[in-house]
């Protein structure tokens, strides 16, 4: 992520959606390859809109298996609810702030993160969050690490 200031801040139904559709999916297991993400929307608002489209589109090429969800939905965002990524938990979830996307890992604090993505919620115990301004972007690569790294940890704490 470019880091233009650095002491800048950082500032119940569910609908079930998945990331990749199951015919897709279940195509792309059968021939041995993986499935590719879906394409993005054309109906994207603004830059907050793009801005986490993009991230879906790195979330999924990280982990093909992920599942996406919306859930949480509050008067802000009532129709859509928030996505949340999931594979062996919650990996992350994504919301859209009037300065920012958020993409907040569930168990972030635990994570390496040698590419220091990380740059909101430091303080807590459990979760880190990124915080994508307008105009700015994110190490694809440094991403996806990241998401598979948050997907092993997960899997680690199933299994022990």
């Amino acid at each position: 992520m470019k880091r233009a200031d650095a002491t800048a801040k950082a500032k119940p139904g569910i609908k079930r959606t998945v990331g990749v559709d199951s015919a897709r999916k279940s195509a792309a297991k059968k021939a041995g390859t993986p499935a590719k993400p879906a394409s993005r929307p054309s109906n994207l608002k603004d830059w907050r809109d793009e801005t986490l489209a993009r991230m879906r589109v790195l979330i999924l090429e990280a982990d093909p298996e992920m599942i996406e969800e919306r859930k949480w939905r509050k008067p802000s965002n009532a129709m859509a609810g928030v996505p949340v990524w999931s594979h062996h938990g919650i990996v992350c979830t994504g919301e859209k702030y009037k300065k920012a996307v958020k993409l907040t890992f569930a168990q972030g604090a635990s994570l390496a993160d040698p590419s220091r993505l990380f740059n909101a919620s430091l303080d807590g115990n459990t979760r880190r969050a990124i915080d994508i301004p307008e105009g700015e972007s994110v190490d694809a690569r440094a991403f996806k690490a990241l998401i598979k790294a948050a997907v092993a940890r997960n899997a680690a704490s199933k299994r022990g």
